[in-house]
This record gives structure tokens, sequence and C-alpha cells, in this order.
């Protein structure tokens, strides 16, 4: 099947090979033809399986045979996403199916001047792709209005649950003709999202796409069982251990993300962090930095790690397995991308046991561990479910519930069976001989206090 079977428009056409699109994927070829015929859409999809040209395509399609938008405040097709970096991915991605177009693109997210977004919106906009707490701001300030859009894309709507915005998806929905196309992208679908979809989508498409295999066959991957207290310092040598490989570090709170890189800085490894309590310009450049390699190790929350799309990540570690298990598949499958190959390390504490099980049910794989030593060990997985944490996000942060009203931050979120008691034992790193990852162990600078 191809591109052309969809009856895309030649300027359309003419840019897909150049982006490496020449066949569709399975979730383009179910959603394409439908968005194409006006059916509004829930499509569960993992990232990796080529959603946002499922949607950017048709949506520069139906919008480009009508013209390009006058000056002023209005707007054909809004896409809303979670998160800055994955508003940019998206940006970039829809800028270049449209490349050959005179549709007009912007973007607005938070943390970039009002003034500037706003000058963008006078000069007229076809797209814009916005996250949800910036463009209620830019609606207060009468900065532009809704009762044109012809078309609204919901991207990673389950991201933007956890986030906190489906009050504002809510309320900018409301705001919107009725007669509007919807589409619904989410890798999960939470009961929440489900009544979203029932009452804000009419009679819509349901398009699965479930992957046989939930994590990627080059993505070699292994457990350290250790205990929480030894994390800070084992983070150290296992990035020396590869010191060769773009990493990124998954934590679950900001907080914890500035923690391992402050520990990092001391141990001579340059890293940078990245969460929502950065400023865009901090993030943008953390980012170029890493892009470029001038900058070995990107320490990141779930949240603002949506839409990175950075080649050649070699390593993924997460310091914290995720709480929802979908999310490992999304941590590790930064790596092993075009083709290469990657590698997973996840540390587990006794505490995080049931939260692996979860893992390893998901993706129907047993994960070798071991002990920083580079010993096998088996990890017992207790019955049930994992024990809820305390669901403080980081400080300062919202409350799962719903986003802060008050302008400012918080948008983001945010036996044999087991290692030793006493922890690996603290020289040590993972052991190579058995396919582990690491070197060989090496003498340690005298132990300093935690970052």
């Amino acid at each position: 099947m191809s591109f052309e079977l969809f009856g895309l428009a030649k300027p359309i056409l003419s840019v897909l090979p150049k982006l490496g699109l020449n066949e569709p994927t399975p979730i383009q070829s179910k959603a394409i033809p439908a968005i194409l015929d006006g059916r509004d859409i829930v499509g569960l999809a993992q990232t990796g399986t080529g959603k946002t040209a499922a949607f950017s395509l048709p949506l520069v399609q139906k919008l480009q045979a009508q013209g390009t938008a006058q000056k002023g405040k209005r707007l054909r097709g809004l896409i809303l996403s979670p998160t800055r970096e994955l508003a940019a991915q998206i940006h970039e991605s829809v800028r270049n199916y449209s490349a050959r177009t005179n549709l007009r693109i912007a973007t607005i997210v938070g943390g970039v001047s009002y003034r500037v977004q706003k000058n963008q919106l006078q000069q007229g906009v076809d797209i814009l792709i916005a996250t949800p707490g910036r463009l209620q701001d830019m609606l207060k300030q009468n900065a532009l209005t809704l009762d044109h859009v012809q078309m609204v894309v919901l991207d990673e709507a389950d991201q933007m649950l956890d986030i906190g915005f489906l009050p504002a998806i809510k309320e900018i929905l409301e705001l919107t003709p009725v007669e509007r196309q919807t589409l619904l992208f989410s890798a999960t679908m939470p009961k929440e999202i489900r009544k979203l979809s029932n009452s804000h989508l009419h009679q819509p498409l349901e398009i699965s796409v479930p992957s046989n295999k939930p994590t990627a066959d080059k993505i070699e991957q292994m457990v350290i069982a250790l205990e929480k207290a030894d994390k800070i310092e084992a983070i150290s040598d296992v990035l020396l251990a590869h010191e060769d490989k773009a990493a990124i570090v998954f934590t679950r709170t900001k907080r914890g993300a500035d923690k391992v890189t402050k520990r990092l800085g001391v141990s001579g490894i340059n890293a940078a962090a990245i969460h929502g309590d950065k400023s865009h310009n901090q993030r943008e450049r953390a980012l170029k930095q890493f892009r470029k390699g001038s900058c070995k190790v990107l320490v990141a929350t779930d949240i603002a790690a949506r839409g990175i799309d950075v080649p050649g990540v070699g390593l993924v570690v997460n310091y914290e397995l995720p709480e929802v298990a979908e999310s490992y598949v999304h941590r590790i499958g930064r790596t092993a991308r075009a083709g290469a190959s990657g590698l997973a390390i996840s540390f587990c504490e006794p505490e995080e046991r049931a939260h692996l099980g979860l893992i390893q049910r998901l993706i129907k794989l047993e994960i070798p561990a071991q002990t920083m030593d580079g010993e096998e060990v088996e990890i017992e997985i207790p019955a049930g479910p994992p024990p809820k944490r305390n669901q403080r996000r980081g400080r300062g942060g919202p409350p799962r519930g719903g986003r802060k009203r008050n302008g400012g931050g918080g948008r983001e979120g945010q036996n044999k069976n087991s290692a030793p008691k006493n922890g690996p034992r603290k020289g040590g790193k993972p052991n190579q001989g058995k396919g582990g990852p690491g070197g060989k162990p090496r003498n340690r600078r005298p132990r300093r206090d935690a970052a």
C-alpha cells in the first residue's frame, strides 16, 4: 500500500519520500482514510507507530484545499500536546508535511514570551500546536478564538490526564464548534479518557494497533537489584562504565532528577536535567547540548521526556521504575532507534519489586537481574498490586486531580530471590562476564554525602 492511495495532494506526497515515509504504518493505514472521511477517531497506539503522521497528513490535506488563513485570531486546526518537547516535535513534523503548501503553522507553549506568541497568532495561523495551560492563558487574554476550529487532535491523552490537564481539555473543547472533528490518541485507555471520548467525540471509530512485541528486539534489558541507599552511588558507576554512550536517566520526580544530576556532576559526569520546573530556554539548551554530544547524559522525568527523539542514544537507565508499566516501554524506546542496538538498565530496590512484576507481565519477558558486583540473582515478585505511593509530585507541583489555577508553574508533572540484604559491595559495577553491561570493578574514591 502507498500513500498515493489515500488521495493526498501532490504537494504533500512529494515531500514524504524525503522524510522516509514510503509505506504507511498500520495506524496510518487505518486512521488516514477514516479521518479524511470526517470520522472522529480514538487511536490506541504506542510511541513509534507513526501516529503523528496518521493525524497530521489528513489535517494538512483538508486545510490546504481551503487556502490559507487571513490575519486575525482564527484558526482551523488545533493539536493539543502534554509537553513543550512533544509540541515542538509535532510542530516539526507538521511543518515538514506542509512544506510545499501555504499553510501557516504555529506553536504556543509555556516558558516563551507571550508577546512573541501573540504576534504569531495575529499574522494568521492555520494549524496551532499548543499545551493546554498556555492555550487557556491565551484564550483568557483574547489572543485567539476557537469558533472556527474544524479539527481538534488530543495527542498522548493519557499523559495529559496524568499531568492534570483533563479539566482544561474539557473547557477548551467546549469553546470549539459542536460540528468539529475530534481525534484522540492515547497509549492507554484509563476510564477518565474513556469518559472524555464518550462525552466529547461523536460516534468515534476506535483503532487499536497492538504491538506484538512490546519492547524492541535490539534492546538488551537487565535489572540491577540493590538497596535504595545505594542507588545514588551506583548511577555514577553504571554511567562511567558506559561513558562512550549517550544516555538518558529516568527519575519519577523533578527533585529526584536534580539530585541525580548534581551527584553525577560531583563524579565528573557532564549531565543536564530536563523537567517541568526548567524554563523553556533551559530545556531547549539541554536538548541541544545532548544532541551535539557536549552533554552525554540527560536526566529526565517521564512527562518532560515525551517527544524527545534523539538518534544515537545507546543507554537508558531507570533510576526509579515507573509507576505505570507502559511508561517502561516508552522509556527504553528512546534507545535502539533506526535499526541500532541499545541497552536498558533498571535499578530495582525491594519496594519496587511489584512494579517490576507489572512490567514483566506487560512485556512478556523475565528480565535478567544481577547485583552491582555482577552476581546473578532471582528477584521474587510479590503477589498483588504494588502499594500506592505518596502522590506528592515534587516541590510545588499540583495534585494529580488538576492544574494550578494561579498561573505560574506546576503544569507538568511529574532470601535466594533477592539481592544481599546489605546491598551490593560498594566497589563494584555490573559484570560484563555474563552479558552484563559493566566493566571491571574499579577502586572507588572516598564516599561523599549524597547530593
